[in-house]
């Protein structure tokens, strides 16, 4: 199991919460989601997931160009065609179901 660290800022902050967790186990895709907590925050859940969603293709795009020297730009219009493609044309079905709940 390859864990990934917790950034140093949500070490810091009392305040903390994760909001996303993925992972690639027994040939597919496995994630836990903490679904409404925007709500509870006074926001439209689907809107704030999408902000949410885009700050984190803008992250993969910026790692990207410093691991790598990609222009991140081009990798943000890369990420948005896949993905586009992939809601169009799923590769694979989506399985499983919602277990609400924190550790």
């Amino acid at each position: 199991m390859k864990s990934l660290v917790v950034p140093p800022a949500a070490v810091r902050d009392d305040n903390s919460i994760q909001m996303l967790s993925g992972w690639i186990a027994e040939q597919g895709m496995h994630c836990t989601l903490n679904i409404g907590f925007f709500d509870g925050q006074g926001h439209k859940e689907t809107e704030a997931w999408g902000i949410f969603l885009a700050d984190v293709v803008r992250h993969i795009a910026n790692a990207w160009s410093e691991e790598r020297g990609v222009d991140a730009a081009d990798s943000v219009a890369s990420i948005l065609q896949s993905l586009n493609d992939e809601l169009d044309t799923p590769t694979s079905d989506v399985i499983g179901g919602f277990h609400p709940g924190h550790s």
